[in-house]
C-alpha cells in the first residue's frame, strides 16, 4: 500500500520547484546539478529525489506548471462580451502579470523545452497551442481583414513583446505591467492594419 503524501507535499514541492528554476536559470540546463538544488531548496538530496527522480522531470515540471498557471490566467482573463480590443488588452495583462516574479520559469521554458523528450515536448505544446489559439482568435476579431497567411505571424509578434519582457523590465520603474500591456496591445493593433494593406 503507498504511502499517504504529507500535508505539505505541495507546498514543499513548490518551494522545490522555485529553487530549481532559480538555479537552472542561473547556471543552464546542463551544468545545474541537483546538488545545487537541494542546496538552494535548503532540503537533502534524498528528500530531492523522493520528489523528482531526475533534473529531466524538474525541468519538465517547471516548465508545465508555469505554462498551466499562464493558461487558466489567460483563460479567467478572456471575455468574450468586450470589445474585442479591450478584450486583447485584458489578454496580454493577464500574460504579463502571470510573468511577474516568474523570470526563472521562464527562462527554464525558453531554454529547457528544447531539452525534453518528445513526449512531454508535445505535452508542453499542447498547452502553448492553446494559449495562443486564445490570442490569435481574438486579434482576427480585431481585424477581420488580418488573412490566415498573416495571423499567426501576428500573434507571435504579440508573444514576442511578451516574451523577451524580461529582459528589460523592471518593476517600479517608469512604465508598469498595466502601462506596457497598454502599449504592447496598441502597437500590435495600431501597426497590423499595414501588414493588412502589404498582403492585399
Amino acid at each position: 500500500m503507498a504511502r499517504p503524501r504529507a500535508a505539505d507535499f505541495e507546498d514543499k514541492q513548490r518551494a522545490i520547484l522555485t529553487s530549481a528554476a532559480s538555479v537552472l536559470a542561473e547556471q543552464g540546463m546542463d551544468k545545474a546539478s541537483m546538488a545545487q538544488i537541494a542546496s538552494q531548496a535548503g532540503v537533502s538530496k534524498a528528500l530531492l529525489y523522493h520528489y523528482y527522480p531526475g533534473k529531466d522531470a524538474l525541468i519538465f515540471d517547471i516548465i508545465r506548471t508555469h505554462l498551466e498557471k499562464l493558461d487558466a490566467a489567460v483563460a479567467e482573463a478572456d471575455d468574450p462580451s468586450l470589445d474585442p480590443r479591450a478584450r486583447l488588452r485584458r489578454l496580454v495583462g493577464a500574460v504579463l502579470e502571470t510573468y511577474r516574479d516568474a523570470d526563472n520559469y521562464h527562462k527554464v521554458q525558453l531554454n529547457g523545452t528544447p531539452t525534453l523528450p518528445t513526449d512531454q515536448k508535445e505535452e508542453i505544446h499542447a498547452i502553448e497551442r492553446r494559449i495562443v489559439r486564445r490570442f490569435s482568435a481574438v486579434l482576427r476579431l480585431v481585424s477581420p481583414g488580418l488573412d490566415a497567411a498573416h495571423l499567426m505571424p501576428v500573434t507571435m509578434s504579440l508573444f514576442g513583446m511578451m516574451n523577451w519582457v524580461y529582459m528589460w523590465f523592471k518593476d517600479g520603474g517608469p512604465v508598469s505591467r498595466a502601462d506596457y500591456a497598454d502599449i504592447a496591445t496598441a502597437l500590435v493593433l495600431d501597426g497590423v492594419q499595414g501588414v493588412i494593406a502589404r498582403g492585399r
